[in-house]
């Protein structure tokens, strides 16, 4: 059976996930996939955006439709288009990515939702490990794509993302999310 293409809605995932369309090994597309943050400064009124520009992971979807994996980024990798910043985020005073380089996201469940996918797993930045569970739009495409769309708000002060010069830093952080497996 071939996959659909073009956006999915939950009872077609469910049922690809059911016949086993979709069983095996998958690996991101680290040149198709994205993932950005953004955050407000100065009390809100300026916007802070950046991109990790290392990412990778892999998935793996059973015959019985459990869906697992991992999304990693190199904390290094972080570009907002400021020299100066970007260093500033890689100090021990954010990602402290010297002695924690990798920020990693592991799904433990992935099920089919509404008009996506709803998504369960952890989160560890910095060493702390949290749980995190979000919306995504999901897409099976033709040319044996999976996609997965998310916007996620964390609070960084969960991971110990703590330092805000005069509190002109906001705490709430956006990550948006656009993964591409492809199959392995």
């Amino acid at each position: 059976m071939q996959a659909p293409s073009g956006p999915m809605t939950a009872p077609p995932l469910q049922a690809l996930l059911a016949d086993g369309t979709l069983a095996g090994e998958w690996v991101l597309d680290p040149r198709a996939s994205s993932i950005q943050l953004s955050n407000r400064s100065l009390a809100g009124l300026a916007r802070v955006k950046g991109v990790f520009r290392e990412v990778s992971g892999n998935g793996t979807v059973g015959a019985d439709g459990e869906i697992s994996g991992t999304v990693t980024v190199a904390a290094a990798s972080v570009d907002t288009r400021n020299t100066r910043r970007d260093t500033h985020l890689r100090s021990a005073d954010f990602f402290d990515s010297a002695s924690h380089p990798d920020i990693t996201f592991t799904a433990d469940g992935i099920r089919a939702a509404g008009q996506g996918a709803a998504v369960t797993g952890v989160l560890t930045v910095r060493g702390r490990t949290r749980p995190l569970s979000f919306e995504a739009a999901a897409s099976v495409h033709g040319d044996g794509e999976i996609r997965l769309d998310a916007g996620v708000h964390i609070n960084r002060g969960d991971f110990g993302l703590t330092w805000n010069l005069l509190g002109l830093v906001s705490m709430h952080n956006t990550i948006t999310v656009h993964a591409v497996f492809v199959r392995r």
